[in-house]
């Protein structure tokens, strides 16, 4: 990771560990009272495993954190988060000049943030993973907008969440998910199975069943089960994907991050 050598990079200049530098240059200045270097998880420390759902919660492996540095060793909160992405977007971390930088994009990424466009606004920030953790954090100069988003066991995408946040926040429409599972007889599943492509599309979707699940399968991916949501319509929220089959015309319509792709049956 780019940010694991930026991290030796910044031990190597400051002569210092990462750690120090991280209380140094950040987390004293701003008075983050929740953040900070990693451990190994402590419990007792209110801090938590994290987990991931495949049709049931699995606990994750546990990363040493001696590893990952500045690409996944930091423990925070959303409230921390928000005083961080704040600051550094008003000045109050780097130069003028290196913010400037920072906010530079090019498709789609500047150094070390990213651009989420939403309507007429323009907002700033990064995403993060690791093991079952997962993170979304932004901010909208414009309207002095901050909204973070933390995760230690996500069966629905970070994504959706961001999106109906700046909905409420913005008054724009949104959706408000429904969890109800319809339940399906295997044999209802038959027509289904099989293994979909599309010349426009860069992997094959082989689509199993496990019981009464679909199970969808890309190219060189782990296995997804996915859960009915509506007739012919199957869903993985954790990833934002949604499937819509036609069985007569033998299709299948992908739907994920905004892409939305024909594939049809072999």
């Amino acid at each position: 990771s780019n940010f694991v050598l930026l991290s030796i990079i910044l031990e190597k200049i400051y002569k210092k560990p990462y750690q120090a530098i991280l209380n140094e240059k950040i987390i004293n200045p701003l008075k983050l009272t929740k953040t900070y270097y990693g451990d190994k998880i402590n419990l007792a420390n209110n801090e938590v495993n994290s987990y991931s759902f495949t049709g049931i919660w699995t606990k994750q492996p546990e990363t040493d954190m001696s590893i990952p540095l500045g690409a996944g060793a930091i423990v925070s909160n959303p409230s921390d988060l928000n005083t961080f992405i704040a600051a550094l977007l008003n000045g109050k971390l780097v130069s003028a000049e290196s913010l400037t930088k920072m906010k530079t994009i090019t498709d789609k990424y500047g150094m070390g943030l990213t651009s989420v466009p939403y309507y007429d606004k323009e907002g700033f920030g990064h995403g993060g993973a690791i093991d079952g953790f997962t993170s979304m954090l932004y901010y909208f100069p414009a309207d002095k907008l901050a909204i973070a988003i933390v995760s230690n066991a996500n069966n629905y995408g970070n994504n959706q969440i961001l999106l109906a946040g700046l909905g409420a926040f913005y008054n724009k429409p949104f959706d408000i998910p429904s969890f109800k599972e319809i339940a399906l007889k295997p044999e209802e599943l038959d027509q289904y199975l099989g293994v979909y492509s599309s010349p426009n599309f860069p992997m094959k979707i082989a689509i199993t069943k496990k019981e009464n699940i679909i199970v969808a399968q890309a190219t060189g991916q782990g296995p997804l089960e996915m859960k009915a949501i509506a007739k012919n319509t199957f869903e993985f929220a954790a990833a934002g994907i949604v499937l819509e089959f036609n069985p007569a015309e033998k299709q299948m319509i992908i739907k994920q991050g905004g892409g939305k792709y024909l594939l049809t049956k072999e």
